[in-house]
């Protein structure tokens, strides 16, 4: 059997998800072809995973629609708290402090549950009529030609495409197919990701400590909940991954202190290594890549998503524009401008919280007073700290539509 589309998005995850509904709120027809079949993307249970949306993520979701069935889930970031020290030290008193009142536009950001954000995008996907949507396929070859995409699936059906997005992680395979090649290193890091329930309310207060083996990032969810990332030596993170949930919580209480009470685990534990790759090209013939596929950094500070959505928004803009003006936004031209627009800023993103992660991930005494110095200093500098504010909320620089 054989259809026709305007674009064809591999990967039904939030990046290909949030994609197609952008694409299709521009009108263009959409057939998102996912390996993972519908009953694995909808779980109604807590199970930890939480992401942190930027204020300009936050807008994008309002202009597709999806705000408004979320809203009530979300928690805002209202003030970020920046430490630096090691296990069993008092954090240094020099600290950065980020508050809600450094911006006029309100929260910072949003916290929100994997499992509110995913049941959401996937009732959208399943009502739009401009999304096709095919779970637990894949495609086992492709052809590139000059006015489209061939893809030939697995159950024997072909897929017409004008335009073929990658969002189906690090290191994509069909990208790789297409001719993108990528560059990237592995960390001697593993994150940890959890989520807790305390006694004393957050007030939505996240904390970012950076300690020796990496950072711990502490995330405020609903209800006397946190969401964890915490990131450990490869050799540590597997150490504390085979502890039962006592022993878990044992190591990471001197980690976390005593500031929210008591402590307990809820839902599942994850552990992930940590690695960076980035798409020497963000674009192949008829091929766009975005998100993960075209930048997996650091989880340092949460921007991987962020970073994502901005991809999304800028190639749905400007495939819009192209379409408008009687374009082939398929074409080399057209994905040329979303490379010039994207490339740059993501791979710069990416440097920078590497950047990051080495100058705080380790005990070198004399790095540790630098970074001691530097955050006091930053923290008596309101205009400074007003712009890294912006640039985290996602505010600064040339931003598309979506974003406004």
């Amino acid at each position: 059997m054989k259809s026709t589309t305007d674009i064809a998005i591999i990967g039904g995850g939030l990046t290909g998800s949030l994609m197609a509904l952008a694409a299709a709120k521009y009108g263009f027809s959409v057939c998102i072809i996912d390996a993972i079949a519908a009953n694995m993307q909808k779980n109604p249970d807590f199970d930890g995973r939480s992401y942190a949306m930027a204020m300009a993520s936050g807008r994008m979701l309002k202009a597709l629609g999806l705000w408004e069935d979320i809203e009530t889930e979300t928690q805002p970031i209202l003030d970020i708290k920046v430490t630096d020290g090691a296990v069993g030290e008092q954090p240094s008193p020099f600290f950065l402090h980020f508050d809600k009142y450094g911006l006029d536009e309100g929260p910072m950001g949003h916290m929100i549950e994997d499992r509110h954000l995913r049941a959401v995008l996937q009732s959208r996907l399943i009502d739009n009529v401009n999304i096709t949507y095919l779970r637990g396929q894949r495609v086992e070859d492709q052809t590139a030609q000059m006015a489209s995409s061939i893809l030939c699936l697995d159950d024997g059906s072909e897929i017409h495409a004008k335009l073929v997005i990658c969002a189906d992680g690090r290191s994509s395979a069909f990208a790789q197919r297409a001719g993108v090649t990528y560059t990237g290193w592995k960390y001697a890091q593993s994150a940890l990701v959890c989520a807790l329930e305390h006694e004393r309310s957050h007030n939505g207060f996240a904390y970012q400590h950076f300690m020796p083996p990496g950072p711990l990032a502490i995330l405020p969810l609903k209800d006397n909940r946190c969401s964890i990332v915490w990131t450990e030596t490869i050799e540590n993170a597997h150490t504390i991954m085979a502890m039962d949930n006592d022993g878990y919580l044992d190591v990471l209480r001197p980690r976390f202190g005593s500031f929210l009470g008591e402590i307990k685990l809820v839902g599942k534990r994850f552990f992930y290594p940590l690695d960076m790759s980035i798409a020497k090209s963000f674009i192949a013939e008829r091929v766009a890549v975005i998100g993960d596929a075209a930048h997996g950094m650091h989880p340092i500070a949460g921007q991987g998503l962020n970073s994502g959505m901005r991809d999304i928004a800028a190639l749905a803009q400007l495939c819009l524009e192209a379409k408008n003006r009687g374009e082939d936004f398929g074409s080399q031209a057209v994905l040329a401008r979303y490379q010039e627009w994207r490339r740059f800023d993501a791979t710069a993103l990416a440097l920078t919280m590497d950047a990051f992660n080495r100058l705080f991930s380790n005990d070198n005494s004399l790095l540790r007073s630098f970074r001691t110095i530097g955050m006091g200093v930053l923290n008596l500098l309101p205009s400074t700290k007003r712009t890294f504010m912006r640039e985290a909320a996602g505010v600064r620089g040339n931003l598309p539509d979506l974003m406004r």
